[in-house]
């Protein structure tokens, strides 16, 4: 399963670890996904979500 929030699309993004020596490797930031109840057309469905679009109440959870 990919790491993509299912209502904003939010995936994972490339960067670099950094150390004090300025070396560079790659590495990955993945976004904070949660599995939530999410209630849609009426019907109650389990949705990827990324924590942004639940504090900003784009999911309405399920009772």
């Amino acid at each position: 399963m990919s790491k993509i929030c299912e209502i904003c699309g939010k995936k994972a993004q490339v960067g670099n670890h950094v150390s004090h020596a300025h070396n560079l490797n790659k590495r990955r930031f993945k976004p904070n996904l949660q599995r939530v109840r999410a209630m849609e057309s009426g019907r109650v469905t389990r949705k990827l979500v990324c924590t942004t679009c639940i504090k900003s109440n784009r999911v309405a959870k399920a009772p």
